[in-house]
């Protein structure tokens, strides 16, 4: 069971981090990963917005994602340098 002080923490790394550019790894499934860049755009009380990048072979696109995902493992971020 998740604690709300999880979800907290997990929630506070991302507005501490709002702004920046991440990795977003992402599971889909049946061994599937989805793997992109993207800025932390916006964070609300549920979820945060990252703005991808454009890729060749993928336009931009804006994805929310919950804090919950993060502690599931079903989203993993990435600082970028």
């Amino acid at each position: 069971m998740m604690k709300q002080m999880d979800v907290n923490k997990v929630r506070n790394a991302v507005i501490n981090n709002t702004g920046k550019r991440v990795k977003v790894k992402r599971n889909k499934g049946r061994h599937k990963v989805d793997i992109r860049e993207g800025i932390i755009s916006e964070t609300y009380p549920n979820i945060f917005v990252i703005e991808t990048l454009e890729r060749k072979d993928m336009p931009a696109q804006t994805i929310s994602y919950s804090y919950t995902d993060i502690l599931t493992k079903d989203v993993e971020l990435l600082l970028c340098r």
